[in-house]
């Protein structure tokens, strides 16, 4: 007589729950595009030297992914998530003193602290909000996830740009972020107390106690590989548009706006990416998500391009355009990358968020561009970024069979 088949778990519930916490990384992370005005008005620095806040943070994915795997590893999906919103309310803390000083130093220290949390979160809710139900739905339940990310990163440059450029460069400038970063600390560590009191189901086919093949490993995965080169490209054009977009705006022959004016226009840029994603999740219902993701970063590659061909109005709702397009990639590239992984779904999603990155290192060429050959023509460094996801959309999210796949990443790597 065959055993009963468990019936499935309640996964709305649980997704509900995980959602908050991409809206809240979302909301904290592009912050970030209004400190790097502000405080490069109150330090004075050049472009190469702001773009060290992006560098900071996002370099927190890389030295931290592996670590945060093994965190997931070893006290599963629900505890990882606590413990991340626990270092990031700790990370929001410390700008408390960094403030009081100032000291740049301090903030940057910070912010990784910050980012380090964040790293662990993406570790953990990514892969499981991709297999908390059908794995032919992955894409578009990770993309409906993320349209609440953007939300934050709608929200956050204009609420930041009222409250924190406002005494940009004036004496006060350094404690106007203590506030809203000392709320942001009490909502982390409540939404990390909220959560360690909710059941969220287990997920026993991507737990990695369950047993890896002999003789597999993710490095045997093509389509993973290429993933996360995607990511990488990925995240370091998305961030190089959003750290620069309120200098951008405000040079005289883009938009001539005053900072503040800006940070308000730089919501539209991520309110794109919000919309983009709702919309996304639907069409791929009916639409394969690789070619959506080979569809739209073909379209940002012409919006990126038709920006630095131009000037004034055109090229400043190009650029703000872009980010319709940037809305299904990361949760897309993802989704597609740890496809059919099984138990090595964890350390998959570690690799990807590994190389995040690419936020780090991209806009700082960016940055180095754009104080060599203009801000304006720096631009088409995110533009190349874009071309290689048109090729991971069509041609390298194909899975090939894992011992085609191994030759492929011992003749790579």
């Amino acid at each position: 007589m065959s055993q009963p088949t468990a019936p499935p778990p309640k996964t709305g519930f649980a997704l509900t729950v995980v959602t908050t916490v991409f809206f809240m990384w979302g909301f904290v992370t592009v912050l970030n595009d209004i400190l790097v005005p502000h405080l490069k008005a109150l330090f004075e620095l050049n472009y190469t030297e702001t773009m060290l806040i992006q560098f900071t943070f996002f370099s927190a994915y890389f030295l931290m992914s592996i670590p945060s795997s093994r965190i997931l590893a070893r006290i599963g999906y629900r505890h990882s998530l606590v413990a991340g919103l626990g270092v990031m309310g700790l990370g929001a803390l410390l700008f408390y003193p960094a403030s009081i000083v100032p000291s740049y130093g301090l903030f940057l220290g910070a912010l990784w602290v910050l980012a380090s949390g964040i790293t662990l979160l993406q570790v953990a809710a990514n892969p499981y909000v991709a297999q908390l139900g059908a794995p032919e739905s992955a894409s578009s339940r990770l993309n409906l996830a993320q349209a609440f990310n953007s939300l934050g990163t709608t929200i956050a440059p204009a609420l930041g740009g009222l409250i924190i450029l406002s005494g940009a460069g004036a004496p006060v400038g350094a404690s106007s972020v203590r506030l809203p970063y000392l709320g942001i600390a009490a909502l982390l560590f409540s939404l990390a107390f909220a959560i360690s009191r909710f059941h969220l189901p287990a997920l026993p086919d991507i737990e990695e106690r369950h047993g890896i093949s002999a003789g597999d490993s993710i490095w045997k995965h093509r389509h993973l590989v290429l993933g996360a080169i995607a990511i990488f490209v990925y995240v370091g054009a998305e961030v190089s548009i959003g750290s620069f977009l309120v200098n951008y705006f405000s040079q005289p022959f883009i938009g001539g706006l005053a900072p503040k004016v800006a940070a308000g226009y730089v919501s539209f840029y991520w309110g794109g990416a919000m919309v983009g994603r709702f919309i996304g999740s639907a069409v791929m219902r009916t639409v394969t998500p690789a070619k959506v993701l080979g569809g739209a970063a073909a379209c940002a590659f012409l919006l990126v391009s038709a920006s630095v061909a131009s000037t004034g109005f055109v090229a400043m709702w190009s650029i703000i355009a872009v980010g319709l397009f940037n809305s299904v990639m990361f949760p897309t590239i993802f989704t597609l990358g740890i496809a059919e992984l099984g138990p090595l779904t964890g350390k998959a999603s570690g690799l990807l968020i590994m190389a995040i990155v690419g936020g780090a290192l991209v806009p700082l060429l960016q940055g180095v561009l754009a104080d060599s050959i203009g801000i304006h023509t720096a631009f088409l460094l995110p533009a190349v970024c874009y071309l290689y996801i048109v090729f991971y959309g069509f041609r390298g999210s194909r899975i090939i069979h894992p011992s085609g796949a191994g030759n492929f990443a011992r003749s790579r790597l």
